[in-house]
């Protein structure tokens, strides 16, 4: 797994196992999701699939003028078609996906569950390649019975750490009422949930977390690093930013894959 950027100004990131290769959400431009893929040494002509968690800006708005050049399937649930679709110039290949249910992209099962947001129908992913998962889990008000459960078993994870309460609570930019939708149950996590989720699933085997979509106003990343990290010590902990691409964070299948060479394959 690696992060092409995560913030207010757009979010993005590939899950390649080697031979599947998925974008979740294209926030970014189509410029830079092209150029940030690149550095991570993909073509973006050789995805598989863009699976997308909602319709937000700030998580689709590369996707038309990417798919002008890259006829890649779209994987969405109905309704956030339903709302992308009329944004796009061009018909684009659409799979639509039930919430709850798993469905194959490539050599990937993927499930997506349902995440509490103030959009149409967002969802979490959880994509599993032989016995490793990593799980996606951006944009959600607070953390559900649902998404521990899903989450469960999952060595990677991306998870939103949005803002410090201190920080948003100090904020002099942003009007109460935004405030108030940040932090309500379907806004967005802050460090502390983000947190105490991390904390829950280091039980379970989780080993690498990204953090993404940090306030540049409301968090810090240092902030947010030293709240998990403080509760989930064995955890390794990164931070996605806005700018630049993360490097790859990788995870070993410990079963045997069969392949040319007769060795182990590796998960990226």
């Amino acid at each position: 797994m690696a992060v092409l950027g995560s913030g207010s100004g757009g979010n993005a990131l590939v899950i390649d196992t080697g031979t599947t290769r998925i974008l979740v959400d294209a926030g970014l431009s189509a410029k830079q999701l092209c150029l940030r893929m690149e550095a991570r040494g993909i073509d973006p002509s050789s995805l598989n699939g863009i699976m997308l968690t909602h319709e937000h800006g700030d998580h689709v708005r590369g996707l038309d003028v990417f798919l002008r050049k890259h006829r890649v399937p779209i994987f969405a649930t109905a309704l956030t078609r339903e709302v992308v679709e009329d944004k796009l110039k061009g018909k684009a290949d659409w799979r639509v996906f039930q919430r709850g249910q798993d469905f194959e992209l490539g050599e990937m099962v993927v499930r997506a569950f349902s995440i509490p947001h103030d959009a149409v129908d967002p969802v979490g992913f959880v994509c599993t390649n032989h016995d490793v998962k990593v799980g996606v889990a951006t944009d959600l008000g607070h953390i559900t019975g649902l998404v521990r459960d899903e989450l469960k078993g999952v060595c990677g994870l991306f998870v939103e750490s949005n803002y410090d309460e201190v920080l948003l609570d100090a904020d002099t930019k942003r009007p109460w009422a935004t405030k108030q939708r940040i932090a309500s149950r379907h806004g967005h996590l802050s460090n502390a949930q983000a947190a105490e989720l991390v904390a829950e699933l280091a039980g379970h085997g989780l080993r690498d977390v990204f953090l993404g979509h940090l306030s540049a106003d409301c968090n810090c990343p240092i902030k947010a690093a030293e709240t998990v990290t403080g509760l989930s010590g064995k955890v390794r902990v990164q931070i996605a930013p806005q700018e630049v691409p993360t490097d790859w964070c990788q995870w070993q299948v410990t079963r045997p894959v069969k392949m040319g060479s007769g060795g182990q394959g590796m998960l990226f």
